[in-house]
């Protein structure tokens, strides 16, 4: 309908058709057949003998069984909790890149949470913010920041001209839209659901994932794992030098820069110089802070090792420690220190296993990085150090206070 309004034109030139209706109401805005009626100078019996307006108003203004719609959907694509999804903003949408969302919500039993959103739900939330483009640009001041605004066609039909842009939805209009579609949905299982596909220790208590929790380890190896045929063997052989080429990159030695001057630390490093891919100009380029990310300075923050090729890394501060791309300089100091200061918090806060877990190889890094520089530069920048979270660029959900 979008499309229609397009190749449309006002109505009272050029004649009735849907295209030129779909433009009336894209200029205008939403109406019913009074307005229009009134508009073109004709009766409502008129319009509707015609086809009426309610058809195309609804396609271009999507109305409250829409929405509910789209947030199920949402729901069950990234198991974010109903409330969560229902409070959502323009503003969560961290967009890093043409296909990668940050999306940040409030659980209401908890706290504020974030989520790398997979790719069906980042198709799911382009085509809603296409779909409500024309509603939000006529929704009310206050309301256009809202991700869920759509129109009241109830109160237009009961002329109220206050309440025909709205975000809420009325739980009994929920139960109605999933009874007319003959759906049993318990919202607030819609998160235990996604977790529990996800998650498959919870078969038999094991800290294993298994494909059937009914068969042997070497019975599933046998029966699933197998790469039967040469395309599933290339396959998997691709995995594990993926795999292979990923521990090697971890057990290169970090590049740490003593000097901050550019001209010694070419003359100093001529194998650094060389691997960085270029002399003086390359190495300023580090040493100048022109691609410094929290705790190193990134010889090409679009490589993608972590994400899109082309597009700037996402990788969270800590990830750095391992990354083959990073160099330390002297001016790095005090954020690897604040670094090091969080993973003793985070060690406070979590089980062994689980810190070994996530931050374990981290953790063993920092002190090899550290362990370059010299101890009067630590005394140094140790000064600037606070033992807080705010010092550091976490998210909601890492934090540990």
């Amino acid at each position: 309908m979008q499309a229609a309004a397009r190749r449309g034109g006002d109505p009272g030139d050029l004649g009735w058709s849907q295209d030129n209706v779909a433009w009336l109401l894209t200029e205008r805005g939403p109406a019913t057949a009074t307005d229009v009626a009134d508009y073109l100078g004709r009766t409502n019996r008129w319009i509707e003998l015609r086809g009426g307006v309610r058809p195309v108003c609804q396609a271009l203004y999507p109305g409250v069984h829409t929405v509910i719609a789209y947030r199920l959907l949402l729901g069950i694509y990234t198991g974010i909790v109903p409330d969560g999804i229902a409070d959502l903003g323009v503003s969560d949408l961290d967009w890093a890149g043409d296909a990668t969302v940050l999306l940040a919500y409030v659980k209401g039993r908890r706290a504020a949470e974030s989520l790398t959103l997979p790719a069906k739900a980042v198709r799911l939330i382009e085509q809603w913010l296409a779909h409500s483009a024309p509603a939000r640009a006529f929704a009310l001041a206050g309301l256009r920041g809202h991700l869920w605004v759509h129109y009241n066609y109830y109160a237009a039909r009961t002329g109220s001209p206050d309440r025909r842009w709205t975000t809420r939805i009325p739980a009994p209009t929920q139960r109605a839209w999933a009874t007319s579609r003959s759906l049993t949905v318990d919202r607030r299982r819609i998160r235990t659901t996604y977790l529990s596909l996800r998650d498959r220790r919870s078969w038999q208590g094991s800290p294993r994932s298994l494909i059937d929790p009914n068969h042997s380890p070497a019975v599933e190896g046998d029966s699933y794992l197998t790469a039967a045929t040469p395309a599933q063997r290339e396959a998997v052989e691709t995995v594990i030098a993926a795999a292979q080429q990923d521990m090697l990159r971890r057990a290169q030695p970090p590049v740490v820069l003593a000097d901050a001057d550019t001209a010694a630390a070419v003359a100093g490093f001529p194998r650094l110089a060389a691997s960085l891919g270029g002399g003086d100009a390359a190495v300023a380029v580090l040493v100048g802070g022109e691609q410094d990310v929290f705790a190193a300075a990134c010889t090409d923050p679009t490589a993608g090792l972590h994400g899109p090729p082309g597009k700037p890394c996402p990788a969270r501060p800590w990830v750095c420690l391992l990354c083959p791309l990073a160099v330390f300089t002297p001016r790095h100091a005090a954020n690897l220190l604040r670094l090091k200061a969080f993973f003793a918090r985070q060690w406070q806060a979590m089980p062994s296993a689980q810190f070994m877990a996530v931050f374990g190889p981290y953790a063993t890094r920092i002190d090899e990085v550290l362990a370059r520089y010299p101890a009067s530069l630590l005394v140094t920048a140790a000064a600037s150090v606070a033992d807080r979270d705010d010092d550091l660029p976490l998210r909601p959900e890492e934090r540990t206070a």
